[in-house]
């Protein structure tokens, strides 16, 4: 990060034009909506790796080759704007010393695909050449793209019109297909040509539409060539996206970067369904989860707030729609439970039957809950939100019948299936809860963290009541808060080690790994406060702070790997929530120690963080090491810088109480602070942070600012709130 300057504060809704360049050597992913596109950096595809166009969870272009008089092109330049459109520069390598041709391609992803392809002839002398592009698809299912399992199944068939080749494909139900057309191409099997004649000084151009087929009738395209930019939907999205969004302004140009990246990250990754246009759902991330999740949606909603509540609301309100109705052991539906993923492609590994839901998550149903709690105390379309209470109180219902396998209070999980997830909380991979000596927990499990989500589900369940006026229901909710509090920092305190336990394992035995899942736990506020500090301790300790961010595992544990997924990696969201937990048991300064690295970590990211990077010690490589197949742009780590600002800010409202818990712990070093358009109760608030001025300017009349940190919420009581 910079020291703060005095030259005039910059605004982090910069326009697109100072969008940084992609990095050398990386896949450039282009996305709108579930649709994304991956290709290399001269914007070319190929089959026998994770390119392609895909539409519908569905692999629709694996091949996209751009090629001049049979020979490749040499790259210049990616020029990114938007997420979902690109500029790609390459030459032809001069013949003579005055033959010199430009090759454009820009490139357009929606409801299929559009890349206008634009030759300039810069030199002195007349070209006549053979431009062709060689198209082809798999209609691969992305799971198996994503894990290079990639077979033949069902039947593609190819037939080509005067300018369009049309590719088709048949499996059971499914009947997908492709058109590739241009003005002036000539089409053949292997896709199309064009026959260049350039005076010297002349360009020549044509626009190339991919428009995928479903069931016989083709997609509506969202680019087409008659329609300018300015009007398509996708830009009118993101143009709305930014106009609406709180505008920052700092001193500190590397902040800025990461927010703005954030924020542009956020509204590339939100869902539209068709049949609810205006309710925006976040996805999880690119390129392979562009999808809804419950968990990821809901934290990345969560930590997305101050930005735009109205992406909260939108996914909870998908989320209801999908929540479980019956008991379903192939998909593990249960009434009550929220889903862990939806997907569209016909090969959904965790579905059998032809379903496109799974359910097999243990946080994502108490996690509905807490964001709701979250929803109300920043006032945030209150009737929506208290329409929403009915499946509210059928998640909690799931808790007490379905999650608590037996009766204990917890809230364990195993699946049903064996194509199910054996993991179900966020660390989901098959080696993700294990002992301290690296043997494997056996489910039924109850994690330590769902514990915590259960019981801020309870809390905020109480407030609810509270204000409602009904005493009988706020003394249940606080008597169930306040129950599996006191059972947890019981059975899963480990007194002689200093932590808690990451879980009990289906013997009831505590899985006694020192993990990061603890910080969750004082995120929720379920760790009594004479254990607290012996928790910090141990989260900011070598073995697992590791100056960027906070490993999963420690470095002192059986598993630990700095380089695996879950086993001694670090991932932006959870310690962002580990900051956040340390904010508010008081350990302000373990907390800004989180939050500086995450950002320093950000900056040498380009702005942007990844879904995870590996653990390696700062002191051991100048930068983080990247984690392979991390998702970048993923949603919670885009959201992770600004719930980061957030924790450092100490904003906690409380609008039905009417005030706001505002105590910032500002460090000096991101000097000055202006955020605009904030929505606080139904306002526009301006929050300024100069030196020692800390104000939150236009709050609705009546509302008390507390210039002290909240401590961790716990449950209302009547007469008590």
């Amino acid at each position: 990060m910079t020291q703060p300057s005095t030259a005039a504060a910059r605004s982090v809704n910069a326009g697109p034009e100072e969008e940084p360049a992609a990095p050398a050597g990386q896949p450039i992913t282009l996305v709108e909506g579930s649709t994304f596109a991956i290709s290399g950096r001269s914007g070319d595809m190929k089959a026998d790796g994770p390119e392609g166009l895909f539409f519908r969870d569905v692999r629709v272009l694996s091949t996209w080759k751009l090629r001049l008089d049979d020979g490749p092109l040499q790259v210049l330049d990616v020029l990114p704007h938007e997420p979902f459109r690109t500029t790609f520069l390459a030459r032809v390598p001069p013949q003579s010393s005055s033959t010199e041709l430009l090759v454009e391609r820009r490139r357009y992803v929606g409801e299929g695909m559009r890349e206008d392809i634009r030759v300039r002839n810069l030199g002195l002398q007349l070209v006549v050449a053979r431009l062709r592009l060689e198209v082809g698809s798999d209609f691969a299912d992305l799971f198996a793209v994503k894990e290079g399992r990639v077979q033949d199944r069902g039947e593609i068939s190819t037939s080509v019109d005067s300018n369009a080749i049309v590719l088709g494909f048949r499996s059971g139900s499914l009947n997908l297909g492709v058109r590739i057309s241009a003005p002036g191409a000539q089409a053949y099997r292997e896709g199309l040509a064009f026959d260049l004649l350039l005076p010297p000084r002349t360009d020549w151009e044509t626009a190339v539409m991919v428009t995928p087929i479903v069931d016989g009738a083709e997609v509506q395209p969202t680019f087409p060539v008659d329609l300018p930019l300015e009007e398509s939907h996708p830009v009118k999205r993101l143009r709305s996206w930014r106009a609406a969004s709180p505008g920052v302004e700092s001193d500190d140009v590397e902040l800025l970067s990461t927010l703005r990246q954030s924020m542009e990250d956020l509204g590339a990754l939100r869902l539209f369904a068709p049949e609810y246009p205006e309710t925006p759902a976040v996805a999880a991330g690119a390129p392979w989860f562009m999808a809804l999740f419950g968990r990821d949606s809901l934290l990345s909603s969560y930590m997305a707030l101050p930005l735009d509540p109205t992406l909260a609301l939108g996914t909870m309100r998908t989320l209801a729609r999908m929540q479980g109705v019956k008991v379903d052991p192939r998909t593990e539906e249960q009434p009550g439970r929220i889903l862990h993923e939806a997907r569209m492609g016909a090969d959904f590994p965790l579905v059998h039957g032809g379903g496109s839901v799974y359910y097999g998550t243990v946080d994502a149903t108490p996690l509905f809950v807490v964001l709701l709690g979250e929803l109300r105390r920043w006032s945030i379309a209150s009737e929506q939100v208290d329409a929403l209470l009915p499946n509210a109180d059928r998640a909690l219902a799931w808790i007490e019948q379905y999650g608590d396998r037996d009766g204990d209070g917890f809230v364990e999980y195993q699946r049903s299936t064996e194509s199910g997830l054996a993991n179900q909380g966020w660390k989901d991979s098959w080696d993700g809860i294990n002992f301290a000596d690296g043997a494997l927990a056996e489910t039924p499990i109850a994690l330590c963290e769902v514990q915590g989500y259960v019981y801020s589900a309870y809390v905020a369940r109480s407030h609810f009541a509270y204000v409602a006026g009904d005493d009988a229901a706020t003394t249940y909710w606080a008597d169930k808060a306040d129950a599996i509090k006191a059972a947890f920092n019981e059975q899963f305190w480990l007194p002689d080690r200093g932590w808690f336990a990451v879980a009990l394992d289906g013997h009831k035995l505590p899985v006694d790994a020192l993990t990061s899942n603890i910080g969750h736990c004082l995120w929720t506020g379920i760790v009594d406060d004479d254990k607290a500090a012996r928790v910090a301790e141990h989260l900011m300790s070598p073995e697992m702070f590791t100056g960027w961010g906070v490993r999963t595992l420690a470095s002192s544990m059986g598993r630990y790997n700095p380089m695996s997924y879950h086993n001694g990696s670090v991932w932006p969201h959870d310690s962002v929530l580990v900051a956040t937990g340390l904010m508010r048991y008081g350990f302000v300064e373990e907390a800004q120690r989180i939050v500086t690295g995450l950002l320093d970590a950000a900056t040498r990211f380009g702005g942007r963080l990844p879904e995870l990077f590996c653990g390696f010690d700062r002191r051991e490589y100048p930068s983080p090491v990247p984690y392979p197949t991390s998702c970048s742009p993923q949603a919670w780590a885009a959201a992770s810088p600004i719930q980061a600002m957030r924790s450092l800010l100490r904003l906690e409202p409380r609008m039905p109480r009417d005030e706001v818990w505002f105590d910032p712990a500002w460090p000096g070093r991101f000097g000055r602070l202006r955020v605009h358009d904030l929505q606080l109760g139904g306002r526009r608030v301006t929050l300024v942070i100069d030196g020692d001025r800390a104000e939150l300017e236009g709050l609705p009349e009546g509302v008390q600012v507390v210039r002290r940190p909240r401590p961790p919420l716990g449950p209302a009581r009547p007469g008590v709130g």
